[in-house]
């Protein structure tokens, strides 16, 4: 069974920098598509950015192109989030999420894509 752990989240002023990690377990996770999304209080979970297995495809949100950027280590079965020019309306907790499937990209920004996901971590960003 795969388990996924985020960290790195916090409380930041705006314009400030923050880096999420996901550290996986149970199975290597290096063929498979991963994912960041993002739930504010109130609002529909959202996708924010996804990593092919090799890293050489990413995608983002309209909302966090430019300003965030996905990674991922295979070596430490770990995807990281750089998140930089940070504003309030990035507080949310964030979740990172992986497709079972292997060598496989099909909606990536679909949560129903994902078959496993972390507990989140809290990124706040005050004004």
């Amino acid at each position: 069974q795969v388990q996924l752990v985020e960290s790195g989240g916090g409380l930041v002023q705006a314009g400030g920098s923050l880096r999420l990690s996901c550290a996986a377990s149970g199975r290597t996770l290096s063929r498979n598509l991963l994912g960041w999304f993002r739930q504010a209080p109130g609002k529909e979970r959202e996708f924010v950015a996804a990593i092919s297995w090799s890293g050489g495809r990413t995608y983002y949100s309209a909302s966090v192109n430019g300003r965030f950027t996905i990674s991922r280590d295979n070596a430490k079965n770990t995807v990281y989030l750089q998140m930089n020019s940070l504003k309030p309306e990035d507080t949310a907790v964030y979740y990172c999420a992986a497709d079972d499937r292997t060598y496989y990209i099909g909606a990536y920004d679909r949560k129903g894509e994902y078959d496993y996901w972390g507990q989140g971590t809290q990124v706040t960003v005050s004004s």
